[in-house]
């Protein structure tokens, strides 16, 4: 699997590594994020599509701006590094269809660990956030690469003539 990769490619699995750390702390035992093993005694979920999102937006005046932001574009903005990383460390990843699956994929994973260990809540609205987070991730890896080609060839023009 890394043996055949470039240095920029194991560089991308380095990082890649640290955000699912960062991710899995923040998600699992950040008690700022209200994650105090044990606090939690019954299963909470929705799995009604759009119930929080809805909720959040009607009530945000009574949540704060702070919870809404922490819910709305936290659960986006946390899954934009994965839809990045997926293509640079995934032959597979390239694929849009398959690094939005590999999105929702490991989504539906966190949110079913946090529903067995009782840690925060099965959300089918986060599911739906962090698969978002996931394609707007693979949309700038997407730009990203485009820049990248056109910066070479470029380069290979300018030193043909």
């Amino acid at each position: 699997m890394i043996r055949n990769t470039t240095k920029l490619q194991k560089f991308g699995w380095v990082l890649f590594i640290l955000y699912l750390i960062a991710l899995t702390y923040f998600l699992f035992f950040a008690e700022s994020f209200g994650r105090v093993p044990g606090a939690q005694t019954d299963y909470a979920y929705n799995l009604m599509p759009f119930r929080e999102i809805s909720r959040f937006i009607k009530y945000r005046g009574l949540l704060g701006f702070q919870a809404v932001l922490l819910n709305l574009a936290g659960n986006v903005l946390g899954f934009v590094p994965f839809g990045f990383f997926i293509p640079v460390v995934s032959r597979r990843g390239r694929i849009w269809r398959n690094a939005v699956l590999m999105g929702f994929g490991f989504s539906l994973c966190i949110e079913l660990t946090q529903l067995i260990f009782k840690i925060g809540s099965f959300d089918v609205d986060d599911i739906l956030l962090n698969t978002t987070g996931s394609i707007l991730g693979y949309l700038a890896y997407w730009k990203v690469q485009k820049i990248r080609v056109r910066r070479k060839i470029h380069g290979r023009n300018k030193t043909d003539k």
